[in-house]
């Protein structure tokens, strides 16, 4: 079991099985690749943790499209169904956790990543498996499950609405993210007031018009930064007026300017 375990994990894939081992708690590092990587659409009953500490990492969940960057993680509940895309070069590691260790997250999110939690998941990650659950092992689990309940709930994602109207519009939204048409427009073109949108989007996911359009802004411009685009190249593809506006837009969004961000994008603080 153990040497099958040391193969998978020298050409480790997003979709790892890891419900084929009885462990409560797995900690692997995902080789480093020069190409996207996707994994197929699946599930599995251990919840997943993907933190990169190098690149992206996205992640579709049925109704939200999920970015991470150095810094944060995305968390996959039990027996949700999703898939994981990396970008090329990215360094990414996955932890996948019994249900009963962690029950705190009952959703989906991103996760602030102390460094604490960081250096736990990689000393994990270098512990044989069969030696996992050890004494000294098992004050580090201990000490990360713990950590991990603390750690502040961020939402870097995009939602994807069920609603016929909604997904319509955010896939129209996808296709050209510089269209910058009010909600009036919207409302118009679906034949309702302006009023009856805004209910429609706050009741679906929580969100007004306007911030549900900013969200899409914060998981194109994380993913632009990561491919290489130039910060000009992206405030243009937004549809922002002018640099500046957008570099105000990403430091509220995610407390660091564009230039900042891309250093932390190679692992550089």
């Amino acid at each position: 079991m153990i040497q099958m375990l040391k193969r998978q994990i020298e050409t480790l894939t997003l979709d790892f099985d890891s419900d084929k081992y009885e462990q409560k708690l797995i900690s692997l590092q995902s080789a480093e690749k020069n190409y996207e990587e996707k994994s197929t659409f699946h599930k599995h009953f251990k919840g997943q943790l993907i933190m990169p500490i190098k690149g992206v990492v996205k992640t579709t969940i049925d109704n939200s499209i999920w970015v991470a960057s150095p810094g944060n993680a995305i968390w996959i509940p039990s027996q949700i169904y999703h898939d994981n895309l990396t970008a090329p070069n990215s360094e990414v590691y996955m932890l996948f956790i019994n249900p009963s260790l962690c029950k705190v997250f009952q959703n989906a999110c991103t996760l602030s990543i102390s460094p604490l939690i960081r250096e736990l998941i990689m000393f994990l990650s270098k512990q044989p498996l069969d030696e996992l659950f050890n004494k000294t092992n098992d004050q580090a689990v201990d000490l990360l499950i713990d950590q991990l309940s603390k750690m502040k709930v961020e939402f870097y994602n995009f939602p994807l609405p069920n609603d016929k109207t909604l997904r319509s519009i955010a896939e129209k939204w996808l296709d050209n993210p510089t269209d910058r048409r009010p909600i009036s427009y919207w409302a118009n073109e679906n034949a309702m007031s302006e009023k009856t949108l805004s209910r429609k989007v706050k009741q679906e996911i929580g969100l007004t018009f306007d911030q549900w359009k900013k969200q899409l802004y914060i998981v194109l411009a994380m993913q632009k930064l990561n491919d290489g685009t130039s910060i000009q190249l992206i405030s243009e593809d937004l549809g922002y007026e002018s640099v500046s506006a957008f570099i105000v837009f990403f430091k509220n969004a995610l407390g660091c300017t564009p230039k900042k961000y891309i250093k932390i994008l190679k692992g550089n603080k």
